[in-house]
């Protein structure tokens, strides 16, 4: 785990900043070319359009919930840290969040087909979201709860799990969650084999992932926990699968409405 990877003059090249930006990268490279391969390249040149206001809408949603929703007892009394973001401590929950309310007014605006362009981005958020968690493992944050045992990661000093927990093995929480990204990406490539509902895509990886999401989160150290126990990645992601859920069974029923009758 290396926090810089070199640095030129004064200036440090760290690895957090690296990753997250090749995340993005490999994410839209991921999403052009499924448009691409799903006979959908007119909307090539808006996912192109759509890149920097998506990744300008995440960063802001990103530090939004890390700043107010994750860790506010700690920027309220550093309030200088807050548009700190190259410390780390980006939430991939608000930057989907951000990044969602940035392509919904876009997609209204161009009068372009919702749940279509969903299924294309699901894809490369979940590419995205596995590469970004090595970025925290990197950077030490996103750490997980002590094991109490000879098993865990043991983060090097400077990082904040080691100010956090000293010389403790902690849980791989977010290597495990970059992990799961990787198998839910697999099965949604499976998923794109057949003919699915529009939106039936997207509405898999929201449901999966948070579903996936709330059980690490039990493992995480480095969220204050509210009512149930729960941190507040536990309380976006509950409310999101069911949302997912609802809306996946209004998605295969309105499917089965449009469809024509046989006699």
């Amino acid at each position: 785990m290396h926090q810089y990877w070199f640095w030129i003059g004064s200036f440090p090249v760290r690895a957090y900043s690296t990753i997250f930006a090749l995340a993005f990268l490999l994410g839209l490279g991921a999403t052009l070319y499924f448009a691409k391969a799903d006979g959908k390249k007119d909307l090539v040149p808006h996912l192109w359009n759509l890149a920097p206001m998506l990744l300008l809408g995440g960063i802001i949603g990103a530090r939004f919930w890390q700043v107010f929703f994750f860790d506010w007892p700690y920027y309220a009394k550093n309030p200088g840290e807050i548009i700190a973001v190259w410390h780390g401590g980006l939430s991939i929950q608000g930057g989907v969040a951000g990044a969602f309310l940035v392509g919904a007014w876009y997609i209204y605006r161009h009068g372009l087909a919702f749940w279509s362009l969903a299924d294309v981005i699901a894809p490369g958020l979940l590419l995205g979201q596995s590469i970004g968690r090595d970025a925290n493992l990197m950077n030490g944050d996103a750490f997980g709860d002590p094991t109490h045992g000879n098993f865990g990661l043991l983060y090097p000093e400077g990082t904040l799990a080691r100010q956090t927990y000293g010389d403790q093995p902690l849980w791989p929480a977010e290597v495990w969650e970059g992990q799961a990204d990787v198998i839910l990406f697999a099965l949604l490539l499976l998923l794109k084999q057949r003919k699915w509902p529009d939106g039936v895509l997207f509405l898999y990886y929201l449901v999966a992932y948070n579903a996936v999401r709330f059980l690490l989160e039990m493992l995480r150290g480095d969220s204050p926990r509210y009512l149930f126990h729960w941190d507040a990645a536990q309380w976006t992601s509950a409310p999101l699968v069911v949302i997912g859920v609802i809306l996946l069974v209004w998605r295969f029923w309105q499917s089965k409405q449009t469809q024509p009758s046989s006699n």
